[in-house]
């Protein structure tokens, strides 16, 4: 059964913008149009109002989006317990991180995972990781793996995987002392947890910070910081894998900034299908032949 289109239509309920749902859903915006254009024609009725400024349900649209929610719903649960009765699991499973998570964590859990359920299909796309949480919440995707924000939504489940420090960086040799901090330009996270912690050392230092710029990706702050254009900071995770590393140094601070957990996020009613289950039955400690981050299975 392909349900494709319902859940392009439901993501596009949400955003009321073809660009936004289109990249959400990682299909181009001419995909997405026929989607809703087959719906439309398949059920004889307009779903959305559309011009060149803006796109709105229609009271059809209302009334079909809750036949899709159910339906989709309903889809899930025959299929989980087909799945339970079955000798061997199949079928399919998205996760959605970083590109520094995909092989900083993941290939040890996909490794494992596709030793164990050969016959699942795994798909895997890559992003901001300030979106990872808003991915699963919304249903575009089933796993991700993000930093665990201050306060978890309603309905998402959160496995911790690791801990990583969050460091301030700066070009190298670059002389410094403390009161370079009211007067050095700062490269900083546009939003996340990341940018929150950082506001706070601010906040609690009674530091004002010179702001160059506001990047989204830790990857490109690095590369600005080994450009010389200010300081940033980024998870040791990130700094550890970028090439580069050499470019740039660690500043010592006190205190540290408070350091933050990665992990998977799932919405807890989705724990009951027997695939998504698996995938985060992996990092169970009590799981028969555990394998360690960063190993392969044997």
């Amino acid at each position: 059964m392909d349900t494709r289109a319902l859940r392009l239509f439901l993501n596009l309920t949400e955003t009321l913008h073809f660009g936004r749902s289109s990249e959400a859903c990682h299909v181009s915006p001419s995909t997405l149009s026929r989607a809703i254009k087959q719906l439309e024609d398949d059920l004889g009725v307009a779903l959305f109002l559309r011009d060149n400024r803006s796109v709105q349900l229609t009271a059809e649209g209302t009334r079909f989006a809750q036949y899709a929610r159910d339906a989709l719903q309903q889809w899930e649960q025959v299929r989980n317990s087909l799945l339970e009765s079955a000798d061997e699991l199949h079928g399919e499973i998205s996760v959605y991180c970083s590109v520094t998570a995909s092989y900083s964590f993941l290939y040890s859990l996909l490794s494992r995972f596709r030793k164990l359920y050969p016959r699942v299909e795994i798909k895997l796309h890559t992003g901001d990781p300030e979106h990872a949480v808003a991915q699963v919440q919304s249903g575009r995707e089933e796993i991700s793996i993000a930093a665990r924000p201050g306060q978890l939504p309603s309905g998402i489940a959160f496995r911790p995987m690791d801990r990583t420090p969050l460091l301030f960086i700066a070009p190298v040799h670059m002389e410094f002392s403390e009161a370079d901090w009211r007067r050095r330009p700062m490269i900083l996270p546009e939003s996340g947890v990341s940018r929150e912690r950082i506001n706070q050392w601010f906040a609690n230092q009674q530091i004002q910070p010179d702001i160059y710029a506001q990047v989204t990706g830790n990857e490109a702050i690095v590369s600005m910081v080994s450009l010389g254009f200010g300081i940033g900071v980024v998870p040791q995770i990130v700094l550890d894998n970028s090439p580069l590393s050499d470019r740039v140094e660690v500043l010592a601070t006190e205190p540290a900034l408070e350091p933050y957990e990665i992990g998977l996020f799932a919405q807890e009613r989705k724990l009951r299908s027997p695939i998504i289950n698996a995938f985060w039955s992996l990092l169970d400690p009590d799981a028969s032949s555990p394998v360690a981050l960063g190993e392969e299975p044997s």
